[in-house]
């Protein structure tokens, strides 16, 4: 199996819908932006926030397996995907990538 690579790349926040439906909370998101995490056989890193697995488990399972070009030509790289957490107020899109194994 391949282990994959997932990137923290983007975080964007929704102050208005914060104000507007979500309540007031002391604790949210741990990812930094350009934080790594490896998959090793598909399994969900330590250290990875578990809502956002749930999100892109899937996918590092298929890279792992080799499987990949999602979507028929959706990435440039075809052994990559582009996903975003569930949160709907301040969602982070990360980068999976598969990485190849030497022989």
């Amino acid at each position: 199996m391949n282990k994959v690579r997932i990137t923290a790349v983007r975080q964007t926040i929704y102050e208005d819908l914060m104000a507007k439906y979500e309540n007031p909370i002391e604790h949210t998101c741990d990812v930094k932006i350009g934080q790594e995490w490896i998959s090793i056989d598909g399994q969900r890193p330590e250290g990875m926030c578990p809502s956002a697995w749930s999100s892109m488990r899937e996918f590092v399972e298929a890279l792992a397996r080799g499987e990949g070009n999602f979507f028929d030509g959706w990435m440039q790289n075809p052994m990559s995907a582009m996903i975003s957490c569930n949160d709907g107020f301040r969602p982070v899109s990360f980068y999976l990538e598969a990485i190849k194994q030497t022989a």
